[in-house]
């Protein structure tokens, strides 16, 4: 039978092994996707994805893996 003082060690290192994974989990979701487009905009942008409006609707890009959403831009009217 383990001492106490392992019983503590193995339940530490569970989670911390359990925060980690979370962390690396949450850091992975991609940003969420941009809210609409500019009033007249064909092709905006929030820094991460770039998305464009043509007759079959509306189509985004995959964000990056590093990107800074910013305000969004028109790209293209």
């Amino acid at each position: 039978m383990p001492s106490p003082g392992d019983a503590l060690a193995a339940t530490l290192a569970v989670v911390v092994a359990l925060a980690a994974t979370m962390l690396a989990v949450l850091s992975a979701l991609p940003p969420p996707a941009p809210a609409g487009p500019p009033a007249g905009c064909r092709e905006w942008t929030d820094g991460c994805v770039v998305c464009r409006r043509d007759s079959s609707g509306i189509a985004c890009s995959t964000p990056g893996i590093a990107c800074a959403i910013r305000p969004l831009r028109c790209l293209r009217r």
